[in-house]
């Protein structure tokens, strides 16, 4: 799940910190990523203001270490504090790409590690119950086709909403998606899939109005979005179940088959083999889930 983002009016900001010129750098990158690290560094700007320092060139490792120490003590989620440490350092980069700055502050800070929940995994049973359900509308058809998509690509949520029809190759069994830093991937997807898409490109798109080159639309007539998505699931799951769980599900279920780490990383497309890890882990917690379960000695 998306760690919040902390409400800071921008317009509060010193224009010194030049967050319209960040966050026009930051335009190739996902549009929730951007909102949330402008918003973040805007946080910083506002700490930092406290302290009497109005402009990057003002702040040393010290207060990024006592910035971090006071994220601590207000007790929020790692993931949340990690991603402001992500920002950071993606802002000071950019400042020394511009030439603003001689040096990076931020080049050894750390985000806290470890702790960290596991993704939720949904069961081979679960996803039974989401995808083996009836499609007689043409809304029907269209949440199975996302659902069924989701699971068989491992996309993200935002990756799906902004596919359009040409990315989808239902003769060639593949998608074509735009993820994170502009970088295009294809995914092979299974026969299921196509055919669920196939349903509802031939017999439910055309019935509902939006942009004609979208792949997926909503009953307001516009691209389909990550809250449409969530509403698909919430109608459809059994037990409360975020979006991101079904590229979780992914993931874990082709390690347990016997998938390479690497291949999953390509799958995914994390630029880092570290973020994949995560789920080897998960698929450890359910081998020991399983072998106590079932071993008549564990």
């Amino acid at each position: 799940m998306t760690p919040p983002v902390e409400a800071v009016p921008l317009n509060s900001v010193r224009p010194d910190w030049d967050l319209p010129g960040f966050s026009a750098w930051l335009a190739g990158r996902a549009a929730a990523t951007q909102k949330a690290y402008v918003s973040d560094v805007g946080a910083f700007a506002a700490w930092m203001a406290r302290s009497h320092i109005e402009s990057p060139e003002g702040v040393d490792r010290m207060h990024l270490r006592r910035y971090l120490a006071s994220l601590g003590t207000r007790k929020l989620a790692r993931a949340t504090i990690a991603r402001r440490v992500a920002a950071l350092r993606c802002y000071f980069s950019w400042l020394v790409r511009q030439g603003r700055l001689g040096s990076d502050p931020t080049r050894t800070l750390r985000a806290p590690s470890g702790g960290g929940r596991l993704p939720r995994v949904l069961s081979k049973g679960e996803m039974a119950s989401l995808l083996e359900v009836g499609a007689q509308s043409a809304l029907d058809r269209r949440d199975l086709a996302v659902l069924e998509l989701l699971y068989a690509a491992g996309l993200r949520v935002s990756e799906l909403c902004g596919l359009d029809r040409g990315d989808i190759d239902l003769r060639g069994r593949t998608v074509t998606v735009l993820g994170k830093g502009g970088k295009q991937r294809r995914l092979p997807v299974h026969d299921a899939a196509v055919d669920a898409l196939r349903a509802w490109f031939d017999d439910g798109r055309d019935l509902m109005d939006g942009p004609p080159e979208a792949a997926f639309v909503n009953r307001r007539g516009t691209r389909l979005g990550p809250r449409d998505v969530r509403r698909i699931l919430d109608r459809r799951a059994v037990s409360p179940t975020h979006p991101h769980a079904l590229r979780h599900t992914y993931a874990t279920h082709l390690l347990d088959g016997g998938a390479d780490l690497r291949v999953v990383q390509e799958l995914l497309g994390h630029s880092s083999l570290a973020t994949t890890q995560v789920y080897t882990h998960v698929s450890k917690e359910r081998l020991r889930s399983v072998y106590g379960d079932t071993h008549p000695r564990a």
